[in-house]
């Protein structure tokens, strides 16, 4: 036998074998879409699919940070009585189908409905890293901030100035990024903040050649986007530190985010889910009346945290949009840069628009991710079928994440309307009650579809059937990007 035939047979049976053990270890595993797009990927590459499931196949943590994960929460049970306390939910004068929200929110996210707060929106980047440098300007004692995306360029330039000069005053200052979305800064800036006295870590660090005991799967991730002042102020949602093109990653166009500035006992929820993160990738408990000062109404919001990740036993983000599409009665608006929805989640909005809820739905026209991209049109021919509204964004990468149920509730935060931060990323989102807070984020809404077209079903049935085809075969595929 020749060495070419030995290694053409090892190859054929390793990759019969390959499919036979997998069809009967993968489905009992995963969600059935999940599980067939798994299947499928191996059934044609075996030996590719085995190796790209062996290393992104688990969404489970390494046992080293469930271990922290449980020993924080045992320490915290412990200390809980020498914290400040959150005021006690006074919320009961909320309607009922807002107040029973209100306890989903706080099985799944262990964070209660919070009153006395105050809000900014900010939608401009420039207006954020602006608002943010004068808040750290003003720093006393603490300055904590975690990102996804943190980058040294010409606007947040002056981000890092401000963390030199609050630390050279005496200010504590902490950077957790998130080890993938800020690999460059990682490699070529931190050095820059360490030098100056600003604490800097990696969340999630991974790598083919690193071995830690946190070490986490590559597309598991720390999207969250927090930023603590002193403990009184904060700041969430899709905004990264960068500057909005992004380094001209999309030919031109900026990306669109929105974010929340906020006063009140909230900033104690950001805080606390930050020192989680800080945490479990150091092992230092900061917990403490200095990070957790006596929270002080600011305003008339209430508003709650509901942070999401694979450490909790569900998918939090996803069981709230589901449920908000369940109670709607009379509208829902949805903006996301990526839709990539779940069975359950297309059911839930059938059952909306079937129960005469008018559904929006606001998408970039051209994605900056091009698989994702063509894995949402499509789900576009069922959407339209049920009757939702699809509005394509003309002029930028719309990447704020926000939903709006009839005129009481809205979500704002860092989740994207996908299987990716549904179930594998470290997420954070603001549940917010009340016409007025809901008002504020319906009418930036109503700014994106104005800037929008809307998509008819005819105009979509006209599509090439080569783009039926390519958008066929990442449907199939989708449930892995």
């Amino acid at each position: 036998m020749t060495l070419g035939i030995f290694l053409y047979s090892f190859y054929e049976l390793s990759s019969v074998i390959i499919r036979i053990v997998l069809l009967g270890y993968i489905p009992l595993r995963h969600s059935p879409n999940t599980a067939m797009a798994w299947l499928l990927a191996i059934y044609f590459w075996p030996w590719m699919g085995f190796l790209l499931y062996a290393a992104l196949g688990s969404t489970a943590l390494p046992s080293e940070r469930i271990r922290r994960h449980e020993s924080l929460l045992q320490t915290l049970g412990e200390k809980k009585h020498a914290f400040p306390k959150i005021p006690d939910d006074d919320s009961n004068w909320l309607p009922e189908d807002l107040t029973r929200f209100g306890a989903l929110g706080k099985k799944l996210g262990d964070m209660s409905i919070t009153t006395g707060n105050s809000f900014t929106l900010i939608d401009e980047a420039e207006e954020f890293l602006k608002l943010l440098c004068a808040d750290l300007e003003n720093a006393g004692h603490s300055v904590h901030l975690l990102f996804y995306i943190f980058a040294r360029d010409a606007m947040t330039q002056p981000l890092f100035d401000a963390l030199e000069r609050a630390a050279a005053r005496g200010v504590t200052c902490r950077v957790l990024v998130d080890a993938v979305g800020s690999k460059p800064f990682l490699k070529n800036d931190a050095k820059y903040l360490s030098e100056r006295g600003i604490r800097v870590e990696e969340a999630l660090p991974s790598g083919l050649l690193r071995r830690t005991p946190t070490m986490a799967r590559y597309d598991l991730r720390n999207h969250r986007k927090i930023s603590v002042i002193d403990g009184r102020i904060g700041y969430t949602g899709s905004h990264n530190a960068i500057e909005p093109s992004y380094g001209g990653k999309a030919k031109g166009r900026l990306w669109r985010d929105l974010t929340l500035r906020l006063e009140g006992p909230v900033v104690s929820q950001l805080q606390g889910v930050f020192l989680e993160d800080w945490y479990v990738e150091t092992r230092e408990m900061l917990f403490s009346e200095e990070t957790f000062p006596k929270p002080e109404r600011t305003g008339n919001s209430v508003i709650q945290t509901v942070p999401s990740g694979p450490s909790y036993p569900w998918q939090n983000y996803q069981r709230l949009v589901v449920a908000a599409l369940h109670g709607a009665k009379q509208r829902v608006v949805i903006t996301t840069p990526y839709l990539i929805p779940d069975d359950e989640l297309l059911h839930a909005m059938e059952t909306a628009v079937l129960s005469d809820v008018r559904l929006q739905l606001v998408i970039p026209e051209k994605s900056d991710q091009l698989l994702v991209g063509s894995a949402a049109k499509a789900y576009f021919d069922e959407l339209l079928a049920m009757g939702v509204e699809i509005y394509l964004f003309q002029q930028d990468i719309l990447h704020s994440k926000t939903m709006s149920i009839d005129y009481d509730l809205a979500f704002l935060g860092t989740s994207n309307f996908d299987i990716r931060s549904f179930a594998l990323n470290f997420e954070l989102n603001l549940v917010l009650y009340g016409t007025g807070e809901t008002a504020a984020i319906r009418m930036i809404q109503e700014k994106y579809i104005a800037a929008s077209r809307r998509l008819t079903a005819e105009e979509w049935a006209e599509r090439p059937g080569a783009m039926r085809v390519v958008h066929g075969v990442t449907k199939l595929f989708s449930p892995l990007l």
